[in-house]
């Protein structure tokens, strides 16, 4: 039995992933061990000399042909091998594409010297120093990948950079996975690929294989393998961590008490399956198990759940992880199954929970091969605060299921069954990836739900909300607090125009849906977007969910409050200024028709990053300029939502196709009352009564004066019709209604 301790590190919250959803775009392959020579590795290799990879490195050899590495020369002597990670792994980021580091490893399997060489993330266009990236890349110098091997490639710490979350983890998921291959592939520190790859005997089922029938047989040979621990060796583990507070809350039972009693056995073996589950229920796992899918048993009894008491249907097992070398499989309730009993008549009473686990075929997993089941133990420490250490069921098929025949002849080419199972391994650790952050922000992912559907209901019942022009102001203040503190400031989940270049490149590149879920936060907004622009047009995002529209509208507000006197921009100004996004976006989307990298940074012209995802924390030209912006809208309420950004822009183009028109009018709008043009804040309303969907950004003001009994002229009119109003009432003069309504906070 061997343990270890996990060392959990806070992560920062990542910055969004600036990329709209698109269905159309379908899964791309993954690296495939059949290796070609790789041009790109000898572009970098003659950018970097061999000595700033590896000290005192001479040079580089030739490029081998059967693995896209080079060897690294010192005093005519191979001391080390330099690979790319985009030849062996994807290496998708935020831009959807390659992030390429040059990596050198020693013969040990440690690597000696690593380098950002390429990437075409927005992290330095947000303010994130360039170096401040690559000194973090240069930092897994020293890694060891055997412990890697040992540890499911979670032998090592994650250190993240605020703002550049997901771009870290995707360059630590790529070093340390390509890194175990070129291990395997080349031998290094004992590493090695299957005995099958490398010429030696194959080691595989034994189809004919019978197992015994009864629990003390299938126990005592290595049929099923136990893990029995105590509550006295669970609180020895917990007092012997550093942490003093590890100790402080011993659990309050007898030593002897058992803590766990957890058996598990490989069931996708035929007869080990017959054995343990019986005629029926092994029959049900053949016809669930897929082709190259496998299954295990765990059955378990005592004070601890394997399962834990979190687990909700349809969520992940957080408690027990399969790993086998640098392959870990966690298991989800689609790959679940629990069981009444087992068969054997003398199995143990009282195991209360027995539960089978599917592994899928794309997860790399050799039933011939050892494995261990991992089970992860907490313990409450504070409030929030919980402190954990894993214990390891070591497994390993008796040699009775085994048996050993002579390799086939190495193909000249990989066949394609082999290529598919490569494929989906590679899927599935990006899968691992995207799925690990959605887990870590699942609370603010809940809290982004929630506000969606709060607007949502907002929207569809706005008639009823906006009768009281009160209670419509102080949703609308509530909500874009919320949206400008919690949206942008907390999770900066700011959207932005780069996300809808990136969108343009990945058309022609080819992006996976892993890419897109990187970022929970920013793909969910992309997502009621898409949505929004059906139902109401562009001003759902624009108008409530844009953290940098919230801010000029609130300084705005604050500016009237004390008093500062509102500019009127004239009509025919305003229609001709507001072109100049259009033309904004046309610019920027015909740059990136000829590069993506100076599209990028073009895109500067949006003040988002410095205002909301950096808070102003940059050099002064992106802070002057940002608050440049927010100066002028002091003046003029949203002066950049109306006539700068590019965003917007965007989405005003497709928001022409919306299926509903939920503002409602009279046929007064416009001639010849003039209350709803004159009091829009953004001027959307034209001097005839029309309102344009391309610069509505949905406020509602006008459905407040819509219902209005003291300002719409259509509504006193009716009234004064019904004997509810005086004949002589007369509606507010429009205009000093109008300018009333600016002076108010």
């Amino acid at each position: 039995m061997e343990t270890s301790t996990i060392r959990y590190v806070d992560h920062e919250f990542t910055r969004g992933l600036r990329l709209l959803l698109s269905i159309f775009i379908t899964l791309t392959v993954g690296c495939s061990p059949a290796y070609a020579k790789s041009d790109q590795l000898q572009r970098y290799l003659s950018e970097v000399p061999a000595n700033a990879l590896l000290n005192g490195a001479e040079g580089y050899g030739e490029q081998r042909s059967d693995v896209p590495v080079a060897p690294i020369l010192k005093g005519g002597q191979t001391v080390g091998y330099a690979f790319i990670t985009s030849d062996f792994v994807g290496t998708t980021g935020y831009s959807g594409k390659p992030i390429h580091v040059l990596v050198a490893i020693g013969q040990d399997a440690v690597l000696q010297g690593v380098k950002l060489v390429k990437h075409s993330e927005p992290i330095v266009l947000v303010g994130i120093p360039e170096k401040k990236v690559a000194d973090l890349t240069a930092s897994y110098a020293g890694l060891d990948l055997k412990k890697e091997a040992e540890a499911g490639g979670s032998a090592h710490d994650l250190n993240i950079i605020s703002g550049a979350t997901v771009t870290i983890m995707v360059i630590d998921d790529s070093i340390v996975r390509s890194g175990l291959r070129v291990s395997r592939a080349l031998g290094l520190g004992g590493l090695s690929t299957s005995s099958a790859a490398t010429g030696g005997p194959l080691i595989e089922l034994e189809p004919e294989a019978t197992a015994p029938e009864d629990w003390l047989t299938l126990a005592g040979d290595g049929t099923l393998r136990r893990l029995s621990l105590d509550v006295g060796q669970i609180n020895q583990t917990f007092a012997a961590m550093p942490d003093p507070r590890a100790r402080e809350r011993p659990i309050e039972a007898e030593p002897s008490t058992t803590f766990i009693d957890m058996y598990t056995g490989l069931v996708s073996v035929p007869a080990i399956g017959a054995a343990l589950l019986g005629p029926r229920e092994h029959a049900n796992l053949e016809s669930w198990l897929k082709p190259g899918e496998h299954a295990i048993v765990v059955a378990a009894h005592g004070l601890y759940s394997f399962k834990g008491s979190g687990y909700v249907r349809g969520g992940l097992f957080d408690r027990i992880q399969l790993i086998q070398n640098d392959i870990s499989v966690r298991f989800r309730d689609k790959d679940h199954r629990r069981l009444g009993q087992l068969a054997p008549s003398d199995a143990p009473q009282g195991l209360r929970e027995i539960d089978v686990f599917r592994i899928p075929a794309g997860s790399g997993f050799d039933p011939a091969k050892p494995w261990r089941l991992q089970l992860l133990v907490h313990r409450e420490v504070g409030p929030i605060d919980k402190l954990y250490t894993t214990f390891d069921l070591n497994y390993a098929l008796p040699k009775t299921y085994l048996r050993t025949t002579a390799p086939p002849p190495a193909p000249a080419a990989q066949s394609e069954p082999t290529q598919i199972a490569d494929r989906e391994a590679e899927r599935a650790a990006k899968a691992a990836l995207w799925q690990r952050i959605w887990r870590d922000r699942s609370v603010e992912i809940g809290i982004i739900a929630l506000s969606l559907l709060v607007l949502s209901g907002a929207f569809f019942f706005q008639m009823q909300l906006t009768k009281s022009a009160e209670r419509t102001f102080w949703f609308r203040m509530g909500f874009l607090t919320f949206t400008l503190f919690f949206i942008g400031w907390y999770a900066n989940a700011q959207l932005s125009v780069v996300n809808l270049m990136a969108l343009f490149s990945s058309l022609q590149t080819g992006f996976t849906w892993e890419t897109f879920l990187l970022d929970p936060l920013v793909f969910l907004l992309w997502f009621s977007v898409a949505a929004a622009l059906i139902l109401w047009g562009r001003g759902a995002y624009c108008g409530w969910l844009c953290p940098f529209g919230a801010l000029q509208e609130l300084s705005n507000r604050i500016a009237r409050f004390f008093g500062l006197k509102q500019l009127n921009v004239p009509w025919s100004v305003h229609e001709r200024l507001s072109a100049i996004k259009y033309l904004v976006f046309l610019g920027l989307a015909g740059v990136a028709l000829a590069s993506i990298d100076e599209a990028e940074k073009l895109a500067e012209v949006e003040p988002f990053k410095t205002a909301i995802i950096l808070k102003f924390d940059r050099t002064w030209p992106f802070v002057l300029y940002a608050l440049a912006i927010l100066g002028v809208g002091l003046f003029v309420e949203r002066f950049y939502c109306r006539y700068l950004c590019p965003l917007g822009a965007a989405l005003a183009i497709p928001a022409r196709m919306r299926i509903f028109d939920w503002l409602k009018r009279y046929r007064e709008c416009g001639n010849p009352c003039k209350v709803c043009a004159t009091d829009c804040p953004v001027q959307a309303i034209n001097p005839i009564g029309e309102i344009s969907p391309n610069e509505c950004v949905n406020c509602m003001n006008c459905q407040v004066l819509y219902q209005s009994k003291t300002r719409c002229p259509a509504v006193i009119k009716k009234l004064k019709r019904q004997g509810v109003l005086p004949r002589d009432t007369e509606p507010l003069d429009p205009v000093a209604a109008g300018v009333a309504r600016k002076d108010k906070l």
